[in-house]
């Protein structure tokens, strides 16, 4: 390990984010001692090129030496050696890579992303496989933004329990008591995938009109949700499982069957009412109401979807905005900031937010 990453204090910690949603990457400077969140430094972002996007989801699924896996990892690896190659000054880097295939009590899960390869070409410490450990272990190796998310809480000053919702491709929920010091602490946290998020939305969009995504949720604004398919989509087991639990990017293939007859529209509201239905299922997990629920990732932006959870939940509805942090770069931030934790020995996920068997840290370090 650098002696940068070594010492004792506050670390220049860059992270790295490839989502389900397959738009992009992000980067982001954190500076933490691995426990505070001290400042935030510069971000950035590259998006995918319509061609690697379809590279990417040709591979979606695949495993370790499947044919679409080799070209995938090229199309990640040189994505984010462009965008991190940007930054300066950076003592550690968190690769998270792209996932491909998450099957916790099956195959395991898959993410592409060479830390070797990018520690030699940035020439600073990097950590990746963030999940593999805690799925050896026995748990779901996701979501693995909680921890990140208990510091968050301190740094805003939250005194009460709180929750951070990601609506990225699948959506995650964290629910935070600042009042335990530690995240591992018992009772500190509770985390789970609630269910599809915009990637379903995102899918049918593409499919449909030949677009990216529902921009400022205008297509599903203009349609109404067909409550047949919602509550036929909400008879699946997933939502009854306790949590800690987790989801594939693909895990819920009959949602386009249940909208396929649908007109554009109502499709694409349908899509955004499970969306919102399983965040309100899995409200129902939490230990305690939190006193606001605080909404990152890209589907803080559509403002069908935010009205939808405004109005079936009891607490306020905040994009994460509202309280100084950046709804587009949380994620890599989270991967900066547990970086710096793998390399200091100190825990990444616990049996309440992965359902792994004990507090345990994953991760390898690869050294330039």
């Amino acid at each position: 390990m650098s002696k940068a990453v070594a010492k004792k204090g506050p670390v220049r910690a860059l992270g790295a984010m490839s989502g389900t949603s397959l738009d992009g990457v992000d980067a982001a400077l954190v500076v933490t001692d691995g426990v505070d969140i001290l400042g935030f430094g510069e971000t950035d972002y590259r998006a995918y090129t319509a061609d690697e996007r379809s590279v990417l989801h040709r591979a979606l699924g695949q495993w370790p030496n499947d044919p679409d896996v080799a070209p995938a990892t090229r199309v990640v690896m040189e994505a984010h050696q462009a965008l991190l190659s940007k930054f300066r000054d950076v003592e550690i880097v968190g690769l998270h890579g792209q996932t491909l295939a998450h099957d916790p009590r099956g195959r395991g899960t898959h993410q592409v992303g060479d830390g070797d390869m990018l520690a030699g070409a940035l020439g600073v410490p990097v950590v990746w496989d963030f999940r593999s450990t805690d799925v050896e272990l026995g748990g779901e190796g996701a979501p693995l933004a909680p921890f990140f998310h208990h510091a968050c809480a301190r740094w805003i000053g939250a005194t009460e329990p709180v929750a951070f919702l990601n609506m990225g491709g699948v959506g995650n929920l964290t629910w935070v008591d600042p009042r335990v010091a530690r995240p591992e602490g018992e009772g500190a946290l509770l985390a789970f995938d609630t269910g599809p998020a915009n990637a379903p939305i995102n899918d049918l969009m593409q499919a449909r009109r030949g677009l990216d995504y529902d921009e400022d949720g205008k297509l599903a604004m203009t349609g109404k949700v067909e409550t047949g398919a919602l509550e036929l989509f909400l008879d699946d087991p997933y939502f009854s499982r306790i949590p800690p639990k987790s989801l594939d990017r693909n895990a819920f293939p009959e949602m386009m069957s249940l909208v396929g007859e649908l007109a554009d529209q109502d499709a694409a509201a349908t899509l955004t009412g499970m969306a919102a239905a399983s965040v309100l299922r899995g409200m129902e997990h939490c230990p305690e109401p939190p006193t606001q629920l605080l909404v990152t990732g890209g589907g803080r932006r559509n403002p069908v979807l935010m009205e939808m959870l405004r109005v079936s939940l009891d607490c306020p509805v905040h994009p994460v905005e509202e309280v100084g942090l950046d709804g587009d770069m949380l994620e890599a931030q989270a991967f900066a900031y547990l970086a710096v934790r793998v390399a200091r020995g100190l825990p990444t996920s616990c049996p309440t937010t992965t359902g792994v068997k004990m507090a345990v840290g994953g991760g390898q370090v690869s050294r330039p």
